[in-house]
């Protein structure tokens, strides 16, 4: 589940800021690791709130009732992963943990090979002509 990853990647990143000071950037990355706290909580929000709406589950691996294209949908097809980016990004910078910022990508990756792939395939199959339109209109992240 992607929850697992995002806590135990924030775990490593809390035990690598205790390894190494910051950088001495202090308030700036506390306000920017804020900012993208709260952000990816907005995010996060609206994008259950979609799927409150379509009706469908949110649980990665099971089979979609919709395809959401609607409210924050329309300007990423993956919001909630974005989300937990942004936490992971955010914490990062809230704890001055420089010894973690590749953790940002290494989650990126996992994600996107262990669930993001799987979840447009399944999408591809079940709604292949709006799935096909939706993909070339609307960013994968941004």
């Amino acid at each position: 589940m992607p929850p697992v990853w995002l806590i135990a990647m924030l775990f490593i990143a809390w035990w690598l800021g205790g390894l190494m000071p910051g950088l001495g950037f202090g308030y700036w990355a506390g306000l920017g690791g804020m900012f993208l706290i709260a952000g990816g909580a907005v995010l996060m929000g609206l994008a259950v709130l979609e799927f409150y709406r379509a009706k469908t589950t949110i649980i990665p691996g099971h089979a979609p009732d919709a395809l959401i294209t609607t409210g924050i949908f329309q300007y990423s097809r993956n919001p909630i992963y974005l989300a937990d980016t942004m936490f992971l990004t955010g914490l990062i910078l809230w704890w001055d943990a420089v010894l973690a910022a590749p953790l940002v990508i290494l989650f990126v990756w996992i994600i996107r090979l262990r669930f993001i792939n799987h979840e447009e395939a399944r999408l591809q199959a079940a709604y292949p002509t709006a799935f096909a339109a939706y993909t070339n209109g609307t960013r994968r992240w941004l």
